[in-house]
C-alpha cells in the first residue's frame, strides 16, 4: 500500500458497491468466484453493513484494489473515536501498486468523510509494517500520526480534519490484550473473506493433533466493540497472551505451535 511521491500516475475508474449492485460485483480481496464460501460471507457481511454507513469503493478492474471505510461508532473495533470514520481496509496490491490509486481512493474517503461533517479518519497500523494492517511509512507521508497504542504493539493512527479535534483512543479491553484461557483462542470476523475458509482448516488441524484451540466468531459490533484485542478480524491467543493477527492456513499453524514448544 506503500507510495513514494514520484509514482506514475494511471488513470483508473472505480466503482461504489452498494446492496443493490454487490452481488453482481466483483469484491477485489476475495476469488472471484460467487458461490466460494470467501466471497459468499464477505458479501453478506457487508450487505448488513452498508446501512450503517459502510462504504466500499473499488476499481473496476478485478484485483485488489480498494478501500472499505464506516462511521467510527459502527466499526468492529475496540476504539473511541465518535464523529471519525474509521478504514476498514485501503488495499491496493499486485499489478495496481505504484500507479497513485491509494491516493485516488484515500482522497474519496477525505472528501466523503469531510462532506459528512465527520472529524477526521482513523486506521489501525504499527510501528513497522506488518501483514494485513496499514503501511506506516504511507501513512506518515499522508499526514496521520499515531493516537494510541496497545500493550501488543498494534497502533492507532488518525488524521484530523482540524487542529482540535480529539484524538481517537482505544478502549481499555483492548489496550491491554489479554484473555484467561488457556490454549490457542481465535477472535475472528467475517470482515475478511479468508476467514471463512481457513479458520475451519485450523480447527480441525488443532483437533487432528490434539492442540488446545476455540474459535470466537465475533458476530456483532457490539461484541467486536468489547473485544480483548485492538484486531478483531483476526486475533490468536495463546494461554492468555495474544500472538498474531495473520491469517493462517494448516501448514502456518502448525510451524507456529512447533515453535512456540
Amino acid at each position: 500500500m506503500g507510495l513514494s511521491e514520484d509514482e506514475t500516475e494511471v488513470s483508473m475508474e472505480y466503482i461504489r458497491v452498494t446492496k443493490e449492485n454487490l452481488e453482481k460485483e466483483h469484491i477485489c480481496c476475495a476469488i472471484s468466484n460467487n458461490k466460494d464460501v470467501q466471497v459468499s460471507s464477505k458479501k453478506a457481511w457487508l450487505a448488513e453493513r452498508f446501512e450503517e454507513g459502510l462504504v466500499f469503493l473499488k476499481s473496476t478492474e478485478r484485483g485488489k484494489c480498494f478501500i472499505e471505510y464506516i462511521p467510527a461508532e459502527n466499526a468492529w473495533v475496540p476504539i473511541e473515536a465518535e464523529g471519525y470514520t474509521y478504514i476498514d481496509c485501503l488495499w491496493v496490491s499486485g499489478a495496481f501498486k505504484g500507479h497513485g490509486y491509494s491516493n485516488d481512493l484515500l482522497g474519496a474517503c477525505i472528501e466523503d468523510s469531510r462532506l459528512k461533517g465527520r472529524k477526521g479518519l482513523c486506521i489501525l497500523c504499527a510501528a513497522r509494517k506488518i501483514p494485513f494492517l496499514a503501511d506506516p511509512k504511507y501513512l506518515k507521508y499522508k499526514g496521520f500520526s499515531v493516537c494510541d497504542e496497545a500493550d501488543n504493539g498494534i497502533q492507532l493512527w488518525y488524521l484530523p480534519f482540524s487542529a482540535g479535534a480529539a484524538a481517537p483512543k482505544f478502549r481499555p479491553c483492548a489496550k491491554h490484550p489479554h484473555i484467561d484461557e488457556k490454549g490457542y483462542v481465535l477472535y475472528y470476523t467475517s470482515q475478511c473473506p479468508f476467514n471463512a475458509k481457513y479458520v475451519p482448516i485450523v480447527e480441525q488441524t488443532a483437533k487432528a493433533h490434539d492442540i488446545p484451540f476455540r474459535a470466537v466468531h465475533i458476530e456483532t459490533k457490539e461484541q467486536a466493540q468489547a473485544a480483548p484485542t485492538p484486531v478483531t478480524t483476526y486475533a490468536l491467543f495463546r494461554d492468555g497472551e495474544y500472538v498474531t493477527n495473520e491469517q493462517m492456513n494448516d501448514t502456518k499453524f502448525l510451524k507456529l505451535v512447533s515453535a512456540q514448544n
